[in-house]
């Protein structure tokens, strides 16, 4: 065929791979105008029809909807900006799809019932405002009247979670969880419990600025004791409990006297709940933080410590 040749409908269909009943559905909505007629009024085209049809397949397997292509085929949108915006339609769906994904990772793993697989959908599909607010409640109820200190400013932001615009599935799942967990009543009122010592211990003291808590003094100092394999009842135990004790008195400005120790132990009661450990856990999922060390250990070991000897007492 010479470049004066016009091609039929079923030479479309057998050059492009398109259907006779796609190219003539094209040519009837102005996508494919004809170039001509035969006198039996049979449509014909040219070459360009072949480069056209091309481009409108990419276009439609895309998504482009038939105005849209429309538009690019004649001129009237750029194909740039369809292409952005499109794209950006396309990384919302994207995003949708892989909260959906993981929702179901998440049903098929724990075996929710159909209340709470639906509040875990709820969850998911939250915004990012309606995240911050769901979550900046939880922060509310926890240092509520205690934040005065400016400390707590980093406290909070180190307790918020930033799920990204673009999550993995495993992010998805832990955003979940913390959400969830961030709603228990019980959860809440231990952590306000948490906080209020905290703030206790640090208004004793006066401002000295940056200082370490209870858990913090716990940690430098049994930490050797624990690697070492020291019991924490034992009597060579007792040499590290009287420092964790001295040190823990000068941070919250106390006499190291009788009633030290159970205010010591009634701290890392609260600290040591699991929930709290599981919270700052998938925090560092969600925000894509190093996981973050287990003070379980060092708590325990705490705990018995101060509990044996208190018994004794």
């Amino acid at each position: 065929m010479d470049g004066d040749t016009r091609y039929s409908i079923g030479d479309l269909a057998r050059r492009t791979g398109l259907t006779v009943k796609a190219i003539r559905f094209y040519s009837d909505q102005g996508i494919l105008p004809p170039s001509g007629r035969t006198p039996a009024g049979h449509r014909r085209y040219g070459i360009e029809a072949v480069a056209r049809l091309d481009l409108v397949r990419t276009l439609r397997d895309l998504g482009l909807d038939l105005p849209t292509v429309r538009r690019v085929l004649h001129r009237g949108a750029r194909l740039p900006e369809v292409a952005a915006a499109h794209a950006e339609a396309l990384a919302v769906q994207i995003r949708t799809l892989r909260l959906r994904r993981a929702v179901l990772t998440a049903v098929a793993r724990r075996g929710p019932t159909p209340e709470e697989m639906n509040l875990m959908h709820k969850l998911a599909m939250l915004s990012e405002n309606e995240r911050r607010r769901l979550i900046g409640e939880f922060l509310d109820t926890t240092f509520g009247g205690v934040d005065a200190d400016p400390a707590y400013d980093g406290i909070r932001r180190s307790m918020t979670p930033e799920l990204p615009d673009d999550p993995e599935g495993e992010q998805v799942e832990a955003w979940i969880e913390l959400a969830e967990l961030s709603q228990d009543p019980d959860f809440r009122a231990r952590m306000r419990r948490v906080a209020e010592q905290h703030a206790a211990d640090r208004a004793r003291n006066g401002d000295l600025g940056v200082r370490p808590d209870a858990v913090a003094v716990v940690r430098s100092e049994v930490g050797p004791a624990l690697a070492a394999g020291v019991d924490p009842v034992s009597t060579e135990a007792d040499a590290v409990v009287a420092t964790v004790l001295v040190r823990y008195a000068r941070v919250c400005g106390r006499p190291d006297d009788e009633e030290l120790p159970s205010r010591l132990l009634a701290r890392l009661e609260a600290a040591a709940d699991p929930r709290r450990e599981r919270y700052l856990r998938l925090l560092s999922v969600v925000n894509g933080w190093p996981g973050t060390e287990s003070l379980t250990p060092v708590l325990d070991w705490g705990v018995r410590a101060l509990r044996a000897r208190l018994d004794v007492g």
